[in-house]
């Protein structure tokens, strides 16, 4: 039975030598050189092949290389498939890092110094201390809450909001949509990072931004298809959000006739808060494969009915 790796090829070469000396019983393949397709048990991929099921007829789990599985029909997913998204510490920890990052830069008003520095303009703002700035995190999953600790440790009042309820020292948390109004209400710098499903797609808009305080911050991590781009642009331009740090969009790249390039409260990413890194990620597959053996639960399954 063999492991097929669809990826760029500087890190399908990593995970093929890790895979290989972690389980050196399994046979790893880098597509297209599949030896036996019947053979196939395991795949590893960004997006899945349209003949799917015809390529490789006894596959059993499908790994997403990356953190999420929206850019996956689940629709065509054949029965008995498992699908498993990416958890590994790399991802995490480089989230986590942009999450403090973009925090900082809208908390200190870092973009207008940007503008002033363009017209040589020596002029300092005061800032609240962070004990004043009240962040809050749409998802609490394995990026959200390592996201929302982290920010409380740097002395933030820290706020998350999921479907469902989550429990979590020193953050006050908040579940459903009968508390999202509440939870957004005090929320001075919203961060998403909801998995991208379809009662997520387009919440933000008009809608929620009406419901945050004046001039609160934003910083959107989780998927372009969550993002109303012409309901944040016309909520930057009335002063409702203050300012963006945007690191998904829909689509991308983000075309360059877009507003958001140019506004003066946005800061553009180009999808890079958090990258899988190749040796971390290699080590997830193997203890998950080495799981799905010996009859385990593996890390990072998701539930077909929900998309996550």
């Amino acid at each position: 039975m063999s492991f097929v790796i669809m990826t760029r090829p500087d890190r399908a070469a990593v995970w093929k030598r890790v895979i290989t000396a972690g389980l050196p019983e399994e046979t790893v393949e880098i597509w297209p050189d599949v030896a036996d397709p019947e053979a196939v048990e395991f795949l590893a991929a960004w997006t899945m092949p349209d003949d799917l099921i015809t390529l490789y007829p006894n596959l059993k789990v499908l790994f997403s290389v990356g953190a999420g599985v929206d850019q996956l029909d689940l629709s065509r997913v054949p029965a008995g498939v498992q699908v498993v998204r990416m958890i590994e510490p790399g991802l995490t920890e480089g989230m986590v890092s942009y999450a403090r990052y973009a925090v900082t830069t809208i908390h200190r008003g870092m973009l207008r110094y940007i503008a002033q520095q363009r017209t040589a303009t020596w002029k300092a703002w005061p800032y609240p201390p962070a004990s004043e700035v009240t962040v809050g995190v749409m998802g609490l999953g394995e990026l959200g809450l390592p996201v929302a600790q982290d920010l409380l440790g740097a002395g933030y009042a820290c706020r998350g909001w999921a479907r469902s309820r989550r429990e979590v020292d020193g953050i006050e948390t908040f579940a459903g949509e009968g508390e999202l109004d509440a939870f957004l209400s005090e929320t001075t710098i919203l961060i998403c990072l909801l998995p991208l499903t379809p009662a997520t797609a387009g919440i933000l808009s008009a809608s929620l931004f009406d419901r945050l305080p004046d001039g609160a911050g934003l910083v959107h991590c989780g998927r372009g298809g969550q993002l109303v781009t012409a309901d944040l642009i016309a909520a930057l331009d009335r002063g409702r959000i203050g300012a963006a740090v945007i690191d998904v969009t829909e689509p991308e790249p983000l075309p360059p006739e877009s507003a958001l390039w140019s506004h003066p409260n946005v800061l553009i990413t180009p999808h890079i808060a958090s990258m899988t890194q190749a040796e971390t990620s290699a080590r997830s597959l193997v203890d998950n494969i080495a799981r799905y053996r010996s009859g385990r639960a593996m890390r990072g399954a998701i539930d077909l009915t929900v998309g996550y």
